[in-house]
């Protein structure tokens, strides 16, 4: 693993490269902290070049302000980054709010897309009229109102089903701690304005997947992905497990992620060489 800090407008971004192959940059949800995906990023790392970063204002990148932050703001750091570290042009996986800042990437910045997967965007704006769903940002932004990060935090905890039933690993956890003021005081309204750009989605000139949890079915994290497939018509899938199985359990995770990942690639291009030649420790193919 190399890492880093790459500048860009207003902030230095955290980076971590792991692997060689085809570009596969990884956003992060809430907290945006590349340590979600250290587990997953080295399973993919023998068949594509893996990148994930601290999102601005996060952890270890800076650009921290009391001022609300645009989803603009996030898909033109992700832009920077696959134009500076993947040679101009990526793969994009994106978890929950992470998944967001891959919409808006793809309608703003398709240049630079060659492929996006959106695993869970809380994009509760799709959902019907009436939906109590539709209602979670604007609860938890009254919390953090009244309780400050602790009262945000702790609901946000409660409506994500599978937190509490496994350990995150104690720095991760102990930077998020760290972000919260900034998740919701500046990149909140952000997210809770999010509404999919259709028509760009529908155009997209790659291939586009959303997808939620088997164990996250009927949440409102869930199936406002089902929701943004159905009007962009693009497929959707289901992944294995909950909210963040990659945390919970990255080599089951990354089983899905390879198999979307490799087939999203090959439609574009041929298969790479890597991929072809068999490991240094191996003998010759069976007949």
């Amino acid at each position: 693993m190399r890492s880093g800090v790459f500048e860009v407008d207003g902030a230095g971004l955290y980076y971590e490269v792991r692997g060689t192959g085809p570009a596969l940059l990884m956003i992060s949800g809430a907290g945006g902290d590349a340590g979600y995906y250290t587990g997953i990023a080295e399973i993919l790392s023998d068949a594509f070049m893996v990148i994930a970063y601290d999102r601005r204002g996060n952890s270890r990148s800076s650009g921290r302000s009391q001022a609300p932050m645009s989803l603009a703001v996030q898909a033109a750091d992700a832009r920077a980054l696959v134009a500076g570290l993947a040679g101009g042009r990526a793969l994009v996986f994106g978890n929950s709010a992470g998944a967001i800042v891959g919409l808006t990437l793809a309608a703003l910045h398709p240049e630079v897309v060659a492929g996006l997967v959106a695993h869970e965007p809380p994009a509760v704006n799709v959902l019907p009229d009436g939906d109590p769903g539709r209602g979670f940002f604007a609860e938890l932004a009254a919390l953090y109102e009244q309780g400050g990060s602790p009262a945000a935090g702790r609901r946000f905890a409660e409506t994500t089903r599978g937190e509490g039933t496994y350990r995150w690993p104690a720095e991760l956890w102990k930077r998020f701690l760290g972000n919260q003021d900034h998740l919701f005081g500046t990149e909140w309204p952000g997210f809770a304005g999010f509404r999919p750009d259709e028509t760009a989605l529908k155009s997209a000139p790659f291939p586009v997947v959303l997808g939620a949890g088997a164990e996250d079915r009927g949440t409102y994290y869930a199936r406002p992905s089902i929701e943004i497939a159905r009007r962009i018509g693009v497929p959707w899938v289901e992944f294995p497990g909950i909210h963040m199985e990659f945390l919970r359990d990255p080599g089951r995770f990354a089983a899905a992620v390879r198999v979307l990942a490799t087939q999203m690639h090959t439609l574009g291009s041929d298969v790479p060489e890597l991929w072809r030649r068999a490991r240094v420790s191996e003998g010759p193919a069976a007949p």
